[in-house]
């Protein structure tokens, strides 16, 4: 079974200065410096919390000539960090607002309180709250059942620019405290699709993951958004759908800032085999089965095209390296090994950043 997201992978033009956001401004850890292993050429790199486990890694491939990538059907629109409650939720709106970002937010999505800015490559950030939750309108065993429409005042207190942009931590947050940190990993994935029904039928019959809510997108209530999660829809395995129309909303662009694919965690390899098994006899384009050292690997794509990895749980990042000293050195696949050299020498150093 789908045990909840496993990662997010997406594309930077400058892995140093993607390394500088993501660990000084944001406070994630670096888990992993590699390569991608079918492009030895560029970085890839991994965040995540203290060991980066499944559901907390957020990883780029640089691409120093990509260009601009942008949503669009069959992309992903975000993603999402979890914080506890609202008050670190503010303390990041300050922070970040301080250094010169622009931040959006907070909105009231009814199911938790969110805001938005983007990363030096134009990618979507969203940090939400832990709650208060699904079954804020819905008893826990019925979640997803009915459609629940976005509270029209809330839709109307959202619009109020006015008074959003004074919702701030009214002191500077010159470092990040406790209850600020994103350790909690990923709240949510956002996607694209162009048929919420179809989609459902991909990651809620054919993969088995819950329906736990089905609203509309409260900047939009005409437009459809749907969520997907496991078990009770916990933070952290949570993929959630914006339904858009194909005449008008056009095809997402590959490139800077944009996700290259997605993963959900299964326990294991066994598993991974079933879902392979099952994907094909639907007629689904699946890929062998991948060794990405950290983690096996399958690919195949949503109805809207969009690569979604079915990645095991383990071994985990520190199948090559100490815990304590994750990120510290270039890791490279034995596979690649003999090439280490000339691997290294083409890649930008990283330095002390």
């Amino acid at each position: 079974m789908i045990q909840g997201l496993h990662h997010i992978t997406l594309v930077t033009t400058d892995a140093r200065r993607n390394l500088a956001f993501y660990t000084q401004v944001l406070g994630l850890r670096l888990v992993k410096k590699t390569v991608n292993f079918d492009d030895p050429s560029a970085y890839h790199l991994y965040y995540g919390d203290h060991t980066g486990s499944p559901g907390s890694a957020i990883t780029f491939f640089e691409w120093k000539h990509a260009q601009q990538g942008k949503p669009g059907m069959g992309g992903t629109h975000h993603y999402a960090l979890a914080v506890a409650d609202l008050s670190a939720l503010l303390k990041w709106k300050r922070r970040l607002t301080d250094l010169g970002l622009r931040v959006s937010g907070p909105y009231d999505r009814h199911y938790f309180t969110s805001i938005y800015f983007n990363d030096p490559d134009g990618t979507i950030l969203e940090i939400a709250t832990l709650g208060p939750g699904w079954s804020r309108d819905e008893a826990p065993d019925a979640l997803g059942l009915a459609y629940r429409p976005p509270p029209a005042e809330m839709v109307v207190r959202n619009r109020d620019e006015a008074r959003i942009s004074t919702e701030t931590w009214p002191e500077p947050v010159l470092a990040i405290t406790p209850d600020m940190a994103l350790s909690r990993g990923m709240h949510h994935i956002t996607a694209i699709g162009r048929d919420i029904h179809r989609t459902h039928a991909f990651f809620g019959e054919m993969l088995g993951m819950r329906l736990v809510k089905r609203t509309s997108n409260f900047d939009d209530p005409t437009s459809a958004h749907w969520y997907w999660g496991v078990g009770d829809g916990r933070p952290g395995t949570v993929l959630t759908y914006f339904e858009r129309n194909p005449r008008t909303e056009p095809p997402a662009r590959m490139g800077a800032g944009q996700t290259h694919h997605f993963a959900l965690a299964v326990p294991d390899e066994a598993t991974q085999l079933e879902y392979r098994e099952k994907l094909l006899r639907a007629g689904y384009r699946v890929s062998p089965v991948m060794d990405r050292i950290y983690f096996k690997s399958i690919y195949t794509n949503d109805p809207d095209g969009h690569i979604v990895e079915l990645a095991t749980a383990g071994p985990g990042f520190a199948v090559d390296e100490a815990v304590d000293q994750l990120g510290s050195t270039l890791k490279l696949p034995p596979w690649l090994e003999p090439h280490r050299a000339a691997i290294a020498g083409s890649l930008q150093p990283l330095g002390g950043v």
